[in-house]
């Protein structure tokens, strides 16, 4: 016989041998903020794959924040994991692990409206239910997106939030994320159209790729500096953006001369905004856009419809417009109300 010290020995290194760990994914339930291996995926009734983008930058950052605790506050296991660069190739490699894994539904911030079409379609044949989130593509690849808020509205308001600051003339440039990004994309069309129909005598003169890559983003702003002289203003359409292009203004001594608006986190643009580098900046919550996502996806999944001017716990009470949920206004943050948040 074996003493009971080496039985126990034996076991756990057993155990240990056919524990698996997955290249990409954090996988959360049982209690709250705790990480669990990939072999417990079954401790509750659902599991909730949720891609973003990208990981690794504040803003998705936030937003694992809050599905993490919506999945523990609604029961439910939650997988976060996303590319380490914006690129939809990733993305369609992890959309494929979590079809092998027979999740129960797929949440995806699209990086490309079209290209995910064909992965997304192969979830949805093996009964795995797809939704978009923060981004979102093809409507026939997914039964319901969930956006932050309307594009036609930030778009427009993006817009005034630079010309009131520039007097509605000069030249302005946008730095966006990835070219392909369809909410980016749409709400650029807006702050374009908007600008045409009301002011005038304001001009585009560039808008230039970050892949949301913050030293891309930070080139991308040098070089609108230097190229364009007599530049007014730099709108940033995410999150890399705004803080990039005020570190360049700062650092060419043209605080106050350019004007430095778009979307980004308070935490990132605190010390810009104080420092008078970038004047106001709009966003909207990302930890309750996660908590939103894993909401709706349980609903999705208790077979409840998604109402108009539902109420949703943590998050108040949403808008559905056809097939998309709104979760509500953008907020601006500037120098006399950023120290009230903290993301």
């Amino acid at each position: 016989m074996f003493p009971r010290i080496y039985i126990w020995l034996f076991f756990l290194i057993f155990l240990n041998g056919c524990t698996t760990s997955s290249k990409y994914e954090v996988i959360y339930n049982g209690e709250k903020g705790q990480e669990q291996e990939q072999s417990e995926i079954n401790h509750q009734d659902y599991t909730i794959a949720i891609v973003p983008k990208v990981t690794g930058i504040p803003y998705f950052n936030a937003v694992e924040e809050g599905a993490v605790e919506a999945g523990y506050d609604l029961d439910v296991n939650v997988l976060y994991s996303g590319p380490l660069i914006a690129d939809w190739k990733q993305q369609e490699t992890i959309i494929n692990h979590y079809i092998e894994q027979n999740v129960d539904l797929i949440a995806v911030s699209a990086n490309d409206p079209e290209k995910l079409g064909p992965v997304l379609k192969k979830a949805s044949l093996k009964g795995i239910r797809v939704i978009t989130w923060d981004s979102d593509t093809n409507k026939h690849y997914r039964e319901m997106f969930i956006n932050m808020v309307d594009p036609e509205v930030l778009g427009r308001h993006i817009m005034d939030t630079l010309s009131s600051r520039v007097n509605e003339q000069g030249s302005y440039a946008i730095i966006t994320g990835a070219s392909d990004a369809a909410n980016l994309n749409e709400w650029i069309e807006w702050m374009k159209l908007h600008q045409k129909e009301n002011y005038p005598n304001m001009t585009l003169v560039d808008i230039v790729e970050s892949n949301d890559d913050p030293k891309q983003a930070y080139k991308a702003a040098t070089d609108l500096v230097k190229k364009y002289p007599d530049l007014r203003g730099i709108i940033g359409s995410s999150s890399v953006g705004p803080p990039a292009a005020s570190q360049a203004v700062q650092d060419a001594d043209k605080a106050g001369d350019i004007t430095v608006v778009g979307l980004s986190t308070p935490n990132l643009m605190r010390e810009y905004i104080k420092e008078g580098s970038s004047q106001v900046v709009t966003l909207w919550s990302p930890k309750k856009l996660g908590y939103l996502t894993v909401s709706v996806a349980k609903e999705l999944l208790d077979s409840k419809e998604i109402q108009d001017n539902q109420y949703i716990s943590n998050i108040g009470n949403i808008r559905v417009k056809e097939d998309t949920v709104i979760m509500g206004q953008p907020i601006d943050f500037t120098k006399e109300n950023i120290d009230q948040y903290d993301f």
